[in-house]
């Protein structure tokens, strides 16, 4: 498990994102052009601050789901207003996830781990909440497999540790196909995590 956790993991990482961007490349070429048509703007990704492996700060990347569009007052419409159809459906299928495959090549992301949160939940995890960023927080994980929707923050966080207390091969193998199989049947799995990333731009 070691050599898997500290060497093999990250390999497999690095040639699973090169092969499934090579395989979905046209796919998200047509994502690209509807996402600039659905938002009215060349700005098809967005990023955003999030704390790694070790509480190292990172930049997320994503396509955008929403338009930048304001009130008068100059503040951004409610998220249900701004998100355009486009991205509604690439939700549903958790398109919108793929440019996170760059970060998992850049080595701030695994395909699998703790879905990353917001850096001002940091001060507030317990120490034993805190070992969720003993290694790179992924695309999917545990947590997002077993009830994401009805189990509460200390429940996912008790899920997040175990995890990291029991990488292996075969686990993450398990999560990454149950996690396909419910994007196939448009679950949203990634979409209806609580934790999911707030199309936001910075």
């Amino acid at each position: 498990m070691r050599i898997y956790k500290n060497s093999l993991k990250r390999i497999l990482d690095v040639l699973l994102a090169i092969m499934i961007f090579v395989i979905m490349s046209p796919v998200l070429v047509l994502v690209m052009l509807a996402s600039c048509l659905s938002t009215k703007s060349f700005k098809i990704f967005f990023l955003q601050e999030r704390p790694g492996k070790d509480e190292k700060i990172f930049r997320v990347v994503k396509f955008k789901t929403m338009d930048d569009t304001f009130d008068q007052n100059g503040n951004l419409l409610p998220d249900t207003v701004r998100i355009t159809k486009v991205g509604k459906l690439l939700r549903s299928f958790s398109l919108d996830e793929f440019p996170q495959l760059i970060n998992v090549l850049k080595g701030d992301m695994s395909l699998i781990g703790p879905r990353p949160l917001l850096p001002e939940y940091l001060p507030k995890y317990t120490k034993e909440q805190s070992r969720r960023h003993e290694v790179r927080p992924g695309i999917s994980g545990w947590a997002q497999i077993n009830g994401r929707n009805t189990s509460s923050f200390s429940e996912r966080f008790k899920n997040d540790v175990w995890y990291v207390d029991n990488i292996s091969f075969f686990l993450d193998l398990k999560i990454l196909i149950t996690t396909l199989l419910k994007v196939f049947k448009s679950e949203g799995i990634l979409d209806q995590d609580p934790n999911r990333i707030d199309d936001i731009e910075e």
